[in-house]
Order: structure tokens, then C-alpha cells, then sequence
């Protein structure tokens, strides 16, 4: 019997120190090394957007193209082009594409990839705890919160163990929306330059706002 409650009060002491020896930063990295770290990826996702002071939802699935900071995100509603240098986002709704050149912070909104690269210099880690993810693997939950004052209020991420893949993406805005990406894919592929440049061809009619 003695045994038996000596166990017990093993597993109960032990186990929460086991959980604060997880480094945040350790498995940020990790999965960085393990899934982000190509010249070249294709990502595909499904998002929700809510606000809950204006009882707003909105969910949509994506795909995301990437190489080193160019990309290609297309959503039901846009499609956006980013060359390095000069975005294009064209408005399916309003046949309509808006030409600009956006800072790092308004890059941060669009390309979460970028926010995970550079999160030591932007953000501080915490560790809030174990999850299990939407594929019922165990997964190890983190949050990051701006260094200095920012639009973006913390972001989660959740990173499975078994294979390092960060499966949700949790982005709170200071303004109270919240962002939360699943992603259901991740591989590399090699893709040319030409396709992070807006097709103006393929588009003979659309409106050009430009914003520069």
C-alpha cells in the first residue's frame, strides 16, 4: 500500500517539473528546421476570423506559396502577389487589384512564416502547455508577445511533439480580432520567381489602384 501512495505522490511532484522543462524556444526552432526551413514551400490552410465586439465569423480555406520573402497567398475572396519588394492584391468581389510596397509590420499581418523567423528579435517566449491537436497528436502550446507596442497582441502557436509541425497558428490583434489558422499541409516545392509578380494578362480588365 505504502507503495502505492508513493507513486501517486511520484507522478503528481514530478510531472509538473517534467512540463517546465520545456523550452518554448527549442521547439520554435525545431519545427523552423524540420518544416520551414526550404527555399521553397506550398502550404495549404483554413482560417477563421472573429471579432467579438462586432459578432463577426468568417471562415476560409487558403493556400500559401513561398519562397525566401516572396509569396503567393490565394483565399476565395483575394489573391496576393508579393515580389521582395511590390505587392498586389487583387479583390475578387470588386474586380479590382491594389499595388503597394508594405513595411515589415504589414507583412507580419499577411505572412505569418515571417513572424516565426524572426521571433527572437520581435517577440518574448512563453510556454503555456500541452494540447492535443485537431489531428490527436500531443502538441506542445507556446505564445509570443511583442517586445514593443505592435498591432498584434500575442500570437499562440501550437507545434506538434511527434513531428515538430506547427499545426494552429493563433493570431489576437490589439483590436480584439482574432485570427486562428489551421494548417492542414506543409511540403517543399521549388517554385520560379514568376509567379510571386501579379499576371497583369491574365487580368486584362481589372482596375489598378495604385497605393505607392
Amino acid at each position: 500500500m505504502k507503495t502505492f501512495f508513493f507513486t501517486i505522490l511520484s507522478v503528481l511532484y514530478v510531472s509538473p517539473s517534467i512540463s517546465q522543462t520545456v523550452k518554448p524556444e527549442a521547439v520554435i526552432d525545431n519545427a523552423i528546421k524540420t518544416h520551414l526551413q526550404w527555399e521553397g514551400m506550398d502550404i495549404q490552410f483554413s482560417a477563421n476570423v472573429r471579432s467579438d465586439d462586432n459578432q463577426v465569423s468568417e471562415s476560409f480555406e487558403g493556400s500559401f506559396s513561398i519562397k525566401e520573402k516572396k509569396f503567393l497567398l490565394k483565399t476565395p475572396e483575394m489573391i496576393t502577389w508579393f515580389d521582395g519588394k511590390t505587392q498586389w492584391t487583387y479583390l475578387v468581389r470588386n474586380d479590382e487589384v491594389n499595388v503597394s510596397e508594405p513595411a515589415g509590420d504589414e507583412l507580419k499581418m499577411i505572412n505569418p512564416m515571417q513572424v516565426l523567423k524572426d521571433y527572437k528579435k520581435d517577440f518574448t517566449v512563453s510556454y503555456i502547455g500541452e494540447s492535443t491537436s485537431a489531428n490527436a497528436k500531443l502538441a506542445d502550446d507556446i505564445a509570443l508577445t511583442p517586445r514593443k507596442k505592435d498591432d498584434i497582441s500575442k500570437i499562440e502557436l501550437q507545434i506538434e511533439k511527434s513531428n515538430s509541425m506547427p499545426v494552429k497558428l493563433t493570431v489576437t490583434m490589439k483590436n480584439k480580432i482574432r485570427n486562428v489558422f489551421s494548417i492542414n499541409q506543409i511540403k517543399a516545392v521549388q517554385h520560379p520567381d514568376e509567379i510571386f509578380t501579379f499576371p497583369e494578362a491574365d487580368y486584362p480588365d481589372v482596375e489598378v489602384i495604385d497605393l505607392r
